[in-house]
């Protein structure tokens, strides 16, 4: 087996840590602004099309980086070491966009590869959180196309984007389906920007639609097939969650072991000490073994058959699972290494103690990741844990 990583990954993570350090500038003002100012928003834009990681999930054909899995979980782990989340300005179209038509493509898809539109994805309701098919959203169909009528709730991006990809239930079959409605749409409000703990360069708020009409040509993927295809966005996307909190773990020892070697306490720096070198070591240890497994599955999600989709889906649930409650531990560590600064929001250590709580709700809880690994244990047995065999090279 080879883990090195390949040579246009070598690159990449290069181009990706540059990238970082330089968005990184923006951080304080972010956390103080609670957001950036709009000269912000270019300037970073511009910085993403200079590296050529803008749409890394997103085919070159149509503008994107065209990345591998593999690749792409490469260039997160590196963004994930930004604080205030500012790693969502490296735009990754929905996954959902993949599944546009032509028409569909060249007015919402190829303008956000481009940065010139953002989208936002509507799925989660006031009682369809966990469980999606609870869905109070709908769509009725008329001669013009089909209306809208529901309420959405943490809309992430959903102040920064003009268009949503919405999922309510079409027809007196109440089939889930996606639709493309531009945020402009009469009928549409935003009702609420909740101050959620976390500083976050785009807000998540919760929006009505009443009588929203749209065309037919709004249905993204075909009546019904809403549901399967979000699902195929879960395993990418929390391949990617796992990239990013190892990332930001990784950005947190470093600068812990950095403090603790130049802080000084009873005559000695504290990592002299060894309930300090301790909480160092285990740090190491769990983002060590999180990076390992992501890489992982990420290098079989490229090459893998149908066949293999739905023990892929529970191994992206074991990483997620695993590496954002093993972030989560290390940022903990990290906060009490620092002591009182550790609580003091100017510190980078404390920011990511607040960021990296979310990492372990969205695009399914820690909870909803463990009943996907135990179906998966109880239909299929332990072949989750199997390693990918057979001649295949990097």
């Amino acid at each position: 087996m080879d883990f090195r990583l390949t040579p246009r990954q070598v690159r990449l993570k290069a181009d990706a840590r540059a990238l970082t350090d330089f968005i990184a500038t923006y951080e304080n003002q972010c956390e103080e602004e609670n957001g950036l100012p709009a000269d912000a928003h270019a300037k970073i834009r511009d910085a993403v099309l200079d590296a050529g990681l803008q749409a890394v999930n997103m085919p070159a054909e149509w503008g994107g980086a065209g990345l591998t899995i593999a690749e792409q979980a490469t260039v997160q782990e590196e963004l994930g070491r930004l604080t205030g989340a500012l790693w969502d300005m490296v735009w990754r179209p929905a996954n959902a966009l993949r599944f546009c038509t032509p028409e569909q493509r060249e007015r919402f898809l190829i303008p956000v590869i481009n940065g010139e539109r953002r989208d936002c994805y509507a799925v989660t309701e006031r009682n369809a959180g966990s469980d999606p098919q609870n869905l109070s959203t709908t769509a009725t169909k008329n001669d013009q196309g089909w209306v809208l009528n529901g309420e959405k709730w943490f809309v992430t991006v959903g102040d920064h984007a003009d268009f949503m990809i919405v999922l309510a239930a079409a027809g007196p079959e109440r089939a889930p389906t996606l639709f493309l409605v531009d945020k402009d749409t009469p009928g549409i409000e935003m009702t609420r920007v909740p101050r959620f703990m976390h500083t976050f360069v785009y807000e998540h708020p919760e929006f009505t639609f009443t009588d929203v009409q749209v065309g037919e040509d709004a249905v993204l993927g075909g009546i019904g097939e809403g549901y399967d295809i979000t699902r195929s966005w879960f395993t990418e996307e929390r391949l990617m969650i796992a990239a990013r909190t190892t990332g930001a773990a990784e950005r947190a020892l470093e600068l812990s072991r950095d403090w603790a070697v130049q802080r000084e306490q009873f005559g000695a720096p504290i990592s002299s000490y060894q309930l300090v070198q301790g909480m160092l070591a285990d740090c190491a240890v769990d983002i060590a073994v999180n990076r390992a497994y992501t890489h992982q599955v990420a290098w079989e999600v490229d090459h893998a058959g149908p066949e293999e989709r739905k023990t892929l889906h529970a191994k992206a649930a074991i990483a997620k699972l695993a590496a954002s409650e093993a972030s989560g531990r290390v940022v903990d560590r990290c906060l009490q290494i620092h002591g009182g600064r550790g609580y003091d929001r100017a510190y980078a250590v404390e920011r990511l103690y607040r960021e990296l709580r979310v990492d372990r709700i969205w695009e399914g809880t820690s909870e909803i990741q463990r009943l996907i690994i135990a179906n998966e244990l109880i239909k299929r047995g332990s072949g989750v844990l199997d390693l990918p065999v057979g001649g295949v090279g990097r």
